[in-house]
């Protein structure tokens, strides 16, 4: 009798990440942040990062999926024929909207003195790890919820003392069936990035309101409590002059609908979870919010705050891209190797990892930017403002290619609908289109030169941070040297795109500032964590994304500036 050889166990063809805490799991994440808030904030919000790492790891991604799959609709009519627009959500996505909104209060919580038993108002940078840590299960949703956080941030702001005080509290409860929800309509068939173009038109009432007459093509969130709208408000008053900002409830103070209507919903590529519409003001309800005639500049101020948001979201697909290609190239097998052992991944991985780490670096930098504006630094407000555009125009672009060749690392089964691959890659093309295409958000960075003095102002703070960690063991005096060269030449093209005629060059520009700003930002993070890895990264975002090479040469970090390395980290 013959027996048949014993055969080895088969190990699952393809890893599945389902389940991981995507805030444990990411030790990245937790050494950066000892960076940028205090200890005693950091250890406080430490549980709460646990708990939303481990639902975007599970639950949250499952419910994701569901949402994805089953996209709100809208009827237009009741059984008896009147007309009421209701967008209908499926209950994976309201469920969504409690974790987000009321558990977490990512809306509130930069509006709020008591959230996580911290006293006092929180750092801006709890507000973008919640985001940067929920957008990786979900990102439809968080569009909503960032368009709340910045109009509460806007009305609180500009509107009048009335206003805020009868509206501001349901904008910042944390009770699910009180809290209300934020949009923004702007965009008309006409008008899209163009606010000079604005159609819709404002008429003054006696009673100290306004009726709104018009059409807003892209809504997103159209069935929101409340939303920030651009009218004009003086039809004899040409451009931006004429244009004045206007808070639309949805509900007027008697209970009745108020005068718009959802006319139909977009079918979109991504975020398909949330809806977005078409809306018709048939003399609508709003109160002016600011001064008239100022919409736009008014209107900046919340678009700035969701641009920021863009990029962070950006940020934070990009590192579940990156920790799904990661966890695949660790756990699968393929010619006797896992796939993390082989050259070409691994280099493979590292193109994936610098552009989504230098995303999360300008994520914190930008977010001390804020926290120093808010306490009245002087500058700080500046720098804030050329960090944000950059952000939002680079980051977006980024998560594009990093989505679609994580994608590949998978391989055919990450083009299946299955797996989180697809839904990342449909929605990561969205950021640069929102809140300013990359032209115009590129143009924006030129703009912050010209305007608010940005540029000296970044490069001081940058050469601030290189002269804290100067002489440290990870950075080499050659490298040090290439940072700085690189941050004067960088600066000289911003400057020679915010001259007359240079706005050709803006792309360009706000790129390499971006690229150099991180990397110096990324160098000094590593000697603070005294992490070798992320100095390499800091290095591979200047060699490949800045400085000039050969293509046709052998591809290599230049040896003189490689730090020396201990024996065992040599030999490993």
């Amino acid at each position: 009798m013959t027996t048949s050889p014993a055969q080895p166990p088969v190990n699952p063809a393809i890893p599945d990440r389902q389940g991981q805490n995507f805030y444990t799991s990411d030790e990245q994440l937790a050494a950066v942040l000892r960076l940028y808030l205090p200890p005693a904030v950091l250890d406080k919000l430490t549980p709460v990062f646990t708990r939303l790492g481990a639902l975007a790891g599970g639950p949250l991604d499952e419910l994701a999926s569901i949402s994805d799959k089953n996209p709100p609709t809208l009827s237009l009519r009741t059984r008896t024929g009147l007309n009421q627009q209701v967008i209908h959500k499926h209950p994976a996505y309201v469920e969504m909207e409690r974790l987000a909104l009321s558990e977490f209060g990512m809306a509130t919580v930069s509006h709020r003195e008591d959230m996580f038993g911290v006293p006092g108002k929180l750092p801006p940078a709890v507000k973008y790890v919640l985001f940067y840590l929920f957008v990786q299960a979900e990102f439809g949703l968080c569009c909503p919820v960032s368009m709340t956080d910045s109009l509460t941030r806007t009305l609180k702001k500009f509107g009048a003392p009335q206003l805020v005080e009868k509206y501001l509290p349901r904008l910042t409860s944390l009770d699910f069936d009180e809290l209300a929800q934020g949009a923004m309509f702007m965009t008309e068939q006409a008008a899209g990035s163009d606010i000079a173009a604005t159609v819709t038109r404002a008429e003054a009432q006696p009673d100290g309101s306004w009726k709104l007459f018009g059409d807003k093509w892209f809504c997103s969130n159209p069935d929101a409590d409340f939303a920030m709208v651009l009218a004009r408000s003086n039809t004899e008053q040409p451009g931006m002059k004429g244009v004045s900002l206007f808070l639309l409830p949805k509900t007027l103070d008697d209970g009745s609908a108020n005068a718009y209507r959802i006319i139909r919903l977009k079918d979109k590529l991504g975020t398909r979870s949330m809806a977005s519409g078409e809306i018709t003001l048939e003399g609508a309800t709003a109160y002016l919010v600011g001064e008239e005639g100022r919409g736009f500049v008014q209107m900046a101020d919340m678009v700035n705050n969701s641009r920021l948001s863009n990029g962070v979201r950006a940020a934070g697909l990009m590192r579940r891209a990156v920790g799904e290609a990661e966890f695949i190239a660790a756990n699968r097998q393929a010619f006797g190797k896992k796939l993390a052992q082989m050259p070409l991944m691994q280099r493979q991985l590292d193109k994936l990892r610098v552009p989504a780490e230098q995303a999360r670096t300008m994520v914190f930098q930008t977010a001390q930017a804020l926290a120093r504006s808010d306490a009245g630094e002087p500058d700080a407000y500046a720098l804030a403002r050329i960090l944000t555009p950059m952000i939002k125009f680079r980051a977006c672009r980024d998560a594009r290619k990093v989505a679609g060749d994580a994608m590949e690392v998978r391989g055919g089964c990450g083009y299946i609908e299955e797996w989180s691959d697809p839904r990342i890659l449909r929605d990561a093309h969205l950021g640069s289109i929102w809140e300013g295409t990359s032209n115009i958000v590129a143009l924006d960075v030129i703009r912050a030169t010209k305007r608010e003095g940005s540029l000296p102002v970044l490069q001081a703070h940058l050469a601030g941070l290189l002269d804290g960690v100067s002489g440290h063991a990870l950075l080499t005096s050659a490298y040090e040297q290439a940072l700085r060269d690189g941050l004067n030449r960088a600066a000289a093209l911003v400057a020679t795109a915010a001259r007359d005629g240079g706005d050709v060059l803006a792309r360009q520009a706000a790129s390499a500032l971006y690229h150099v700003t991180t990397a110096i930002a990324m160098a000094w993070e590593a000697a603070r964590i005294d992490s070798p890895e992320r100095m390499r990264w800091s290095q591979l975002a200047l060699w490949h994304r800045v400085l000039p090479r050969d293509p046709l040469s052998p591809d290599g970090l230049p040896e003189h500036w490689q730090a020396a390395q201990p024996a065992a980290v040599a030999q490993g």
